[in-house]
């Protein structure tokens, strides 16, 4: 059928959702900036790693609670304009992080700055569902969160390479001003009178007393937790172990984000195939294959080619942890995938944490070890989820 092919079907998706992934390639261009700018912000603000490592830890934890709780606060807000505001607080935050002049003030400023990413990437998946016919809805998803993906193949390297020639205040400048763009494109685009129904508290809970639903949310916050003990420090450990340079480090990253967007794109193509818990085994294993091979990276060329399996799993393990959860239980989708969202994110500031106390205590060389731990329980929790019964929806109508 003519519908199913993939460039008919992007072509015929209406102009608005362009928007939307740029305002997603936005923001987590904005939330990779730390990772990417961390010597530089150590080094000027006068700071261990460990201590700045902490900005990523920070900003995780808030997202993490933000996403859910945020969700219900915004649940009546016309997203016209909730989208644009939230772009417009992005820009404004991240312009008065630049200004900070100690690393306590660009603390509580990154705390801030984060409230947006725990608003527009939900809700801007979740209004797509009125802006699309429904035989749409699971492409136009797709292409929305696209722009994370390509966020890690340009932004994150372009970040990086601005924050080590120009310094970490003019990187965290040009995102401030791409918000404002994005900010202006979708308040420009977007219709009046958007807006989605919110979740049943009902249906909420349901989504929390499942345990298939939940033995995978913890899958993510395993393989979350297992990735960014390591992935929040490459810039200071490549420059310890390898001396690697502002350049070759943002090349570095877009060689880890080209594949990251291929594995993505393969996922796509052999999840029905597969089955979603397969996959979700499949890319956690990739990843995991990684951290074992990890102590053969002894100089760049090395570090690119191990690097090459975790990327392919990195980004494509959670949109098959999505189809996973969307085919447990599609009535609760909604929920279950901003409880995903959330499990994400507390990943993220678990391993930040985690990775920041071992470089305290002389533990650098040994991140990928406790990564690779957190990525074996992630791939056990994985296979125990597989086993429990499949989940019945008891309100249906929720």
């Amino acid at each position: 059928m003519t519908s199913t092919s993939p460039p008919a079907a992007t072509a015929s998706l209406p102009p608005v959702l362009w928007p939307l992934l740029f305002g997603n390639f936005v923001i987590g261009t904005g939330v990779m900036v730390v990772p990417g700018t961390l010597n530089d912000i150590s080094a000027s603000m006068h700071v261990s790693v460990a201590t700045a490592g902490q900005l990523i830890a920070a900003a995780a934890a808030v997202m993490c609670v933000g996403a859910p709780l945020l969700a219900s606060v915004v649940a009546g807000w016309d997203r016209r304009r909730l989208l644009t505001l939230s772009l417009l607080w992005y820009a404004v935050f991240l312009g008065l992080s630049a200004l900070m002049p100690s690393f306590g003030s660009l603390l509580i400023v990154r705390v801030l700055t984060v409230v947006s990413p725990a608003i527009f990437t939900p809700q801007a998946a979740a209004c797509v569902g009125l802006l699309v016919p429904p035989e749409q809805r699971g492409r136009a998803i797709t292409f929305v969160f696209l722009g994370w993906s390509v966020a890690s193949v340009l932004g994150l390297p372009i970040g990086a390479l601005i924050g080590g020639t120009l310094g970490w205040r003019a990187a965290f400048a040009v995102v401030a001003v791409l918000s404002l763009v994005s900010a202006a494109w979708v308040w420009r685009a977007m219709p009046d009178g958007i807006k989605p129904p919110a979740l049943s508290r009902a249906a909420w809970g349901e989504a929390l007393r499942s345990p298939a639903l939940m033995l995978c949310v913890a899958v993510t916050l395993l393989y979350s937790a297992g990735q960014f003990v390591l992935f929040s420090y490459f810039a200071p450990y490549f420059k310890v172990m390898l001396a690697i340079t502002p350049l070759q480090l943002s090349l570095l990253f877009a060689w880890f984000g080209a594949f990251g967007l291929l594995g993505n794109i393969l996922m796509s193509r052999r999840i029905d195939r597969m089955g979603a818990p397969s996959a979700v085994m499949w890319g956690v294993g990739a990843m995991a294959l990684s951290l074992v091979l990890w102590p053969l990276g002894t100089n760049l060329v090395l570090v690119a080619l191990v690097l090459i399996p975790w990327a392919l799993g990195c980004f494509s393990s959670n949109s098959a942890q999505q189809a996973r959860l969307v085919g447990i239980a599609p009535a609760l989708a909604s929920g279950s995938i901003a409880l995903n969202s959330s499990a994400m994110y507390a990943g993220q500031a678990l391993g930040a944490g985690s990775g920041g106390w071992l470089i305290a205590h002389d533990g650098m060389g040994s991140l990928h070890w406790f990564a690779l731990a957190g990525l074996v329980a992630s791939m056990a929790m994985s296979w125990w989820a597989t086993r429990q019964r499949p989940h019945v929806s008891l309100s249906p109508a929720a």
